[in-house]
């Protein structure tokens, strides 16, 4: 068995695996990626980068629908849903050959195959074995699917990319982040689709003003709600695929059903329970503030922590954590406090800081202030059916520091990025206020709100 070794090693060259083994490598250290698959993990080959490619296309669906009421002819013609999936992969390979060639000039070591600990410093790989005195594991996470009769029937959200052509009626189980997106996205290029949860609300850890508003904007999209509804199985006939629930109820014919009910962390089989390293029953790593498991020497980044599943996040833990080792600052960690996250439905959801419910419980009703408006904007006012705006500041204290913002759609996917720095830093609603407001936009009415609710 041949052995060899590093100052680094991650296992999993996703978005967090990536950008620790970055700057180690900027600091002049030896590292090394295990990966079994493409670099860029789930965000670029299965997630966020091609999510965004097919959001991008169902916007100029809905465009092209829409552009009668504005005075052109209108165009109605089916889309070539071939070509979008090849020009999506296409623009995916050159992002994947793109990192393979970045590591390379990096001086980074990438190892295709499986990883396992055998050791807190020691990874084997087949017949190899590779040390080091610091171990990343950032293995991300797989679809859920519940173990229900039938299950097999339907695809998960990594199946939904390998659609060649568009099913004409769909069904989404799951109301959450990947169930919303995948919905919009397949309604809004001609499939007719359901969309199915347990619970009785879509994106449920979401403040009420965007849970409400995002199920008024799928319906006008068209998409059929059936909230809530508990599998009990999936059934096969010459009609197509069919979704009975727990009371009784059935749904269907489909042509496709989509699991999108969570996803589960990559944390069996890779030896964390043989070296020693907690590993909780749901597969959850649990770490300190500084990435740091139980056992010294291994660290843990990314979905598999429980914390904020979000690449951007992942990539900031790992920059701060290799900064950490490798460049002398043994104070660097993620701060999960305040982290902005947007939902890419139709039109797109964005929030930062806390919901309405959770300002409430911390500070208590007397110390919260709400301010909120909802409306129909410009952008559709040619338009036969618009979708909504809502936006809501959570603010707390007599100084009405604005803890928490609630935006849905158009252009809130970009607006929010510049905002969440405004909530990072505590500002006020005065401060708002003392901001001059951009006219006619819908990120205006973020700095005019003038009278708080009742």
């Amino acid at each position: 068995m041949t052995e060899h070794t590093f100052d680094l090693i991650v296992l999993g060259g996703g978005s967090g695996g990536l950008a620790v083994a970055e700057r180690a490598a900027q600091h002049g250290r030896r590292v090394a990626i295990i990966e079994p698959a493409k670099l860029g993990g789930t965000c670029v080959n299965l997630g966020c980068v091609p999510k965004k490619v097919m959001w991008y296309a169902a916007n100029l669906a809905h465009a092209r629908h829409e552009a009668e009421g504005w005075g052109f002819t209108p165009i109605h013609d089916r889309i070539d849903f071939k070509k979008l999936v090849d020009g999506r992969r296409t623009y995916i390979r050159h992002i994947t050959d793109y990192w393979d060639g970045y590591a390379k000039d990096m001086g980074i070591t990438v190892i295709p195959g499986y990883g396992k600990l055998t050791a807190a410093d020691t990874v084997a790989v087949g017949d190899q074995t590779y040390t080091a005195p610091h171990i990343v594991v950032s293995t991300g996470g797989r679809p859920f699917v519940p173990p229900v009769p039938g299950a097999e029937l339907g695809i998960t959200s990594d199946g939904f990319f390998d659609i060649e052509s568009l099913p004409e009626r769909v069904a989404v189980i799951g109301g959450g982040y990947i169930g919303v997106e995948l919905a919009g996205v397949l309604q809004s290029l001609g499939s007719a689709v359901t969309l199915l949860d347990m619970l009785d609300s879509i994106i449920a850890p979401f403040d009420a003003i965007l849970r409400e508003t995002a199920t008024e904007n799928l319906q006008a999209l068209g998409v059929s709600l059936h909230l809530p509804f508990k599998v009990q199985q999936l059934v096969d006939t010459p009609e197509g695929k069919f979704i009975e629930g727990a009371d009784g109820q059935r749904l269907g014919p489909f042509d496709t059903i989509i699991w999108a009910v969570g996803r589960a962390p990559n944390t069996r089989d890779i030896g964390l329970e043989t070296v020693g390293v907690t590993v909780e029953r749901n597969g959850i790593v649990p770490t300190d503030a500084y990435q740091n498991t139980n056992v010294p020497g291994v660290y843990a980044l990314g979905d598999i922590t429980g914390r904020v599943p979000l690449t951007p996040v992942a990539v900031a833990a790992g920059r701060l954590l290799a900064e950490r080792l490798f460049n002398d600052k043994p104070e660097a960690k993620l701060n999960y406090d305040t982290i902005p996250t947007v939902v890419f439905a139709h039109p797109p959801i964005g929030t930062v800081g806390l919901t309405e419910a959770a300002a409430r419980e911390q500070f208590g009703d007397d110390a919260v202030t709400i301010y909120e408006t909802r409306f129909t904007p410009m952008r559709y006012a040619l338009s036969p059916q618009g979708y909504k705006t809502a936006m809501k500041l959570v603010c707390v204290g007599t100084e009405q520091r604005v803890a928490g913002l609630h935006i849905i759609g158009d252009g809130v996917d970009e607006m929010l990025q510049g905002f969440s720095v405004a909530v990072k830093a505590g500002l006020t609603k005065a401060q708002f206020d003392d901001t001059v407001a951009i006219h006619p936009t819908a990120s205006e009415e973020l700095v005019t709100l003038k009278v708080p609710r009742d």
